[in-house]
């Protein structure tokens, strides 16, 4: 069975330093946000990680350094 995903829209921006992706709800599904200095493969990675919060519902849990960890993992 394939998982469907809600609709996700995704756009290349200036993020501060150090943030390469960012990920919010939103009325029709999710906004990803990816820093425009990562090169195509930074990009791509900064989209799956986004993904994986999205895949795990991490907008419902609050402890974010546990998120992380799994993210990263």
């Amino acid at each position: 069975m394939v998982k469907s995903h809600p609709r996700i829209f995704t756009y290349v921006v200036q993020l501060p330093d150090g943030i390469n992706e960012a990920v919010m709800a939103c009325t029709e599904g999710y906004t990803i946000y990816i820093d425009e200095s990562l090169d195509a493969m930074g990009r791509k990675k900064a989209f799956l990680h986004a993904m994986k919060h999205i895949d795990k519902n991490d907008f419902f849990r609050s402890d974010v350094q546990s998120i992380e960890s799994e993210a990263h993992n």
